[in-house]
């Protein structure tokens, strides 16, 4: 990289990382606008498991006195299968026809619930977490997107935003895990790449350090609506991405 284009790189990566640090999830499609400029679209989705491996597990450490392992074993369940099953169904279902049926609901949730505030909570249901961690492992292994399905889930079940994270993060984290090993295998993790990616570590931990900070001055409200208008963002880029 020359140095407009490493600055560029560094500069969103700091960025990424203050989205990250602030709402939990969509670091990637904050980065890739960028990146799919300089990078391949392989190296991109690596930078992003690469980078979200340690953003999730930094934040999870962070958040670890909401853990619990018995509200998050359903959703990483479901999500460890229907990774694969993702992956495996693209030969048979067009991605496209997906990203758009997805993308359409999350933009219809997300401007629903900017606009009514109050959301009436679903009863909790260990089928349908499980379920759900199913549901957003497919669309994670088809669309690289393993955060949209789970943050719905969260909100309609009433979590504070606290709980929220503590479930969503590990169980994108763990779906970052399987896709990790599964680039490494075929090859996309390159003594190039791992250059590119340790340029942009001081970046994405300053970045994570203002967003975490900036996280503790939201309450539930703004928080549920920062939320929102990512996965709204999230439902754009899945239809005209």
């Amino acid at each position: 990289m020359d140095g407009p284009i490493l600055a560029l790189f560094v500069l969103s990566t700091f960025v990424g990382g203050i989205v990250s640090g602030l709402a939990g999830f969509a670091m990637g499609l904050v980065v890739s606008g960028v990146w799919l400029h300089i990078l391949t679209p392989a190296q991109t989705a690596a930078l992003i498991v690469g980078y979200g491996l340690l953003v999730q597990s930094y934040s999870i450490w962070k958040l670890r006195h909401a853990l619990s392992l018995r509200t998050l074993a359903p959703f990483i369940g479901g999500g460890v299968v229907g990774v694969p099953v993702g992956a495996a169904l693209l030969s048979h279902i067009s991605p496209a026809m997906i990203r758009d049926g997805v993308g359409g609901l999350l933009i219809i949730y997300s401007s629903y619930f900017l606009i009514r505030p109050h959301v009436h909570t679903v009863r909790p249901s260990l089928p349908a977490d499980i379920g759900i961690g199913f549901l957003n492992g497919i669309l994670g292994g088809m669309t690289g997107l393993a955060g949209p399905v789970i943050t719905v889930w969260c909100q309609l079940r009433g979590f504070r935003r606290d709980e929220q994270r503590a479930i969503f993060q590990p169980v994108i984290l763990a779906a970052f895990a399987i896709t990790a090993v599964s680039l490494t295998i075929n090859g996309t993790v390159t003594t190039d790449l791992l250059r590119i990616y340790l340029y942009g570590l001081p970046a994405l931990g300053a970045g994570l350090w203002v967003g975490l900070k900036l996280y503790g001055h939201l309450n539930e409200l703004t928080f549920r609506k920062v939320v929102l208008v990512l996965l709204m963002v999230s439902g754009l880029v899945l239809l005209f991405g």
